[in-house]
């Protein structure tokens, strides 16, 4: 029988100053996340609205699975609220909630499959649950409900049927860069506890004081605890992997052209931006593609211009369920990619895997500093949560290449933090597009202009450190109006309407 879920969401206290309950805080702050949990290969357009729920719809298949419950299903119905609600056709949440629901993998689903798993669903009025189990689908199986539920602004609640009877309810909650909590369950699945790890990490600070102790770089000190976890041949693998991921979709998104999906009829604007870029330069793949750039022209207006395209190319794939890396997140994926690339064809043509190893290492343990003391999801701080995030990991990873020392990486990540602080979330249509792609050149900007300005600092000088700014960034997320949080109620989305688009 299914858990009572009034009496489930007792158990929790709720916070009396803004309504919803903070256990998803401190769980996190008290667990080990590791750069790959930061650094999620996906689909987009969003990592809490797409690729969370597809990861809780997989949770939920994987518990009935084991259990007697699976085979006696008749027919299913999801209920999506809060903000998943609001913004949920536009961010795809159902056609991801459908993908999970038959068996697919957001990290491995061939790309060009999509349109026609959801298309056979919506034409038989079948949907077959991992792939074997056929139930009944109607548009009614998948509810779009305006209430909040009091956990988290992303809450989903999945029930399985036995003909009328109910013989499962479950809720879950997207908190932010793909990251799912089950209500009632105090752990988060993808953590391990802290005290394993070598240098266990809540605080910039702390960072800071392992580096300087032990005399290393903070992607020496994050490898450590990584290897914690994985071989050192793992960790390369799946870095590596990481970066491919991004390169391809860089490379995609600046070959692409046409109108991206969702009504507001916007025109990707990557392709021609690179093909004025790149003129007449010849190249058959990424390797001498990345060739071809470096012999480009590097004035200040190409530069900026190079950085904008890398990162426009990124978020016009994810706001076209492309595969996509979540850097913290979907919506802000172009961030990381787009100051990677900037350091490899502009600053240093003679850089290799290590280098990326290192960035990506660094802006890791940036974002999960944010993550664990304050926020990754736009449904909770407002945009300030993602592209002032991602733009922070950008800034400290480019510091360490260009030589800056430790303490000027977390300099960096502050003064780039500090620069987003209040920014909201305010997708016209719900959808991740405006003003959320440009959102991504702006933030890669910064995170450059931060950089610099880091390696010209003494941070013995500086006023700010990195962890009081996250911590006004979690204060500012909790007076933020909620109609400045991933809900198209305030904002871009009401003073410029679809009409007006």
């Amino acid at each position: 029988m299914v858990t009572d879920k009034k009496a489930t969401n007792q158990k929790i206290k709720p916070h009396k100053e803004f309504g919803f309950y903070t256990l998803a805080k401190k769980v996190s702050m008290s667990q080990f996340i590791s750069v790959f949990d930061m650094l999620k290969i996906g689909v987009g357009p969003s990592s809490s609205h797409t690729l969370g729920p597809w990861r809780a719809t997989q949770q939920w298949l994987k518990k009935l699975e084991e259990t007697a419950i699976f085979d006696t299903i008749t027919h299913i119905h999801i209920d999506l609220y809060g903000s998943l609600s609001l913004t949920g056709k536009g961010h795809a949440t159902d056609l991801a909630i459908l993908l999970g629901l038959s068996g697919t993998d957001p990290e491995y689903i061939p790309i060009d499959s999509i349109e026609a798993v959801i298309a056979t669903i919506k034409d038989t009025g079948v949907l077959k649950l991992n792939g074997t189990k056929e139930v009944p689908y109607t548009e009614g199986s998948i509810l779009f409900n305006r209430d909040f539920l009091p956990f988290h602004a992303n809450g989903m609640t999945f029930i399985a049927y036995h003909n009328e009877e109910k013989i499962s309810e479950e809720t879950y909650f997207s908190i932010g860069g793909g990251f799912v909590i089950q209500e009632g369950l105090a752990q988060e699945t993808t953590k391990i506890n802290a005290k394993n790890f070598p240098y266990p990490i809540k605080k910039a600070k702390k960072l800071e004081e392992y580096c300087e102790n032990e005399n290393k770089l903070i992607s020496d000190i994050v490898y450590q605890n990584e290897l914690v976890l994985r071989s050192s041949k793992e960790i390369d693998t799946e870095l590596e992997r990481i970066w491919d991921t991004m390169l391809e979709c860089m490379y995609t998104g600046c070959h692409t052209g046409g109108i991206l999906p969702g009504g507001l009829k916007v025109k990707r604007r990557a392709l021609t931006m690179h093909q004025k870029l790149i003129k007449d330069s010849s190249y058959t793949n990424t390797t001498e593609w990345l060739t071809a750039i470096r012999s480009t022209e590097v004035k200040f207006r190409e530069i900026l211009k190079w950085v904008s395209c890398f990162a426009l190319s990124v978020n016009e794939v994810n706001a076209s369920l492309g595969r996509v890396v979540t850097a913290p997140t979907n919506g802000s994926a172009g961030v990381i990619p787009a100051v990677l690339m900037y350091y490899l064809v502009i600053e240093n043509h003679d850089a290799d895997i290590e280098h990326i190893k290192k960035f990506l290492l660094v802006a890791g343990e940036i974002g999960s500093i944010f993550k664990k003391n304050a926020t990754i999801s736009a449904a909770m701080g407002g945009c300030q949560a993602e592209i002032g995030v991602s733009s922070a990991m950008a800034a400290a990873a480019l510091t360490e290449l260009l030589d800056g020392t430790p303490a000027q990486c977390l300099v960096a990540a502050e003064i780039a933090m500090e620069h987003h602080l209040g920014l909201t979330c305010d997708p016209i249509g719900g959808l991740v597009q405006i003003p959320c792609i440009e959102r991504n050149a702006m933030g890669a900007i910064k995170a450059i202009n931060a950089a610099e300005l880091a390696l010209d600092t003494d941070p013995k000088d500086t006023k700010v450190p990195l962890d009081k700014v996250i911590d006004t960034m979690w204060e500012t997320a909790k007076d933020m109006n909620r109609n400045y949080k991933e809900t198209s109620e305030g904002g871009l989305a009401i003073t410029v309407g679809l009409a007006d688009c």
